[in-house]
């Protein structure tokens, strides 16, 4: 990844975040679970499960994420459907596109980004605990196909 951007394009983002990230699902593979991790994960490929972070979910324009989120941080570039909880921060760039539920403190949409569904903006998104507390007890209406 030497001298790419993690972000979309016109981003100024040094090296040195590239060099950060803990995590990185590349965009030709699929996972279907429950992932947790710590730091930076950029998903540029198919997941669909839930995420559990202390960090930052990077979603890649040729990514698709369904399930349910809960993270520190999320920015969207490819599509994401589900329940998503950000606990600081959500940022929908201009390629992104996120369907649901959205609850998160602080919310960012570039022009030609799309939100479509539910949000709720509150000082305190405890995400982890929610999800943790309301497991899936059905199988996801979400769907790859």
């Amino acid at each position: 990844m030497s001298g790419r951007s993690i972000f979309s394009k016109g981003e100024a983002k040094t090296q040195a975040v590239c060099d950060e990230i803990s995590a990185f699902l590349g965009k030709e593979t699929f996972f279907e679970g429950k992932m947790t991790f710590r730091g930076i994960f950029r998903l540029d490929g198919r997941f669909e499960g839930e995420i559990f972070d202390s960090g930052t979910l990077i979603v890649g324009e040729t990514a698709m994420v369904r399930g349910k989120i809960a993270v520190h941080t999320i920015v969207i570039n490819g599509q994401v459907e589900g329940e998503l909880h950000a606990i600081e921060r959500a940022e929908i760039h201009a390629t992104g596109k996120f369907t649901g539920s959205l609850f998160t403190p602080k919310l960012i949409i570039q022009e030609g980004g799309l939100l479509n569904g539910h949000c709720e903006m509150s000082q305190r998104v405890s995400g982890e605990e929610h999800l943790r507390s309301h497991p899936s007890q059905t199988p996801s209406p979400y769907s790859i196909s």
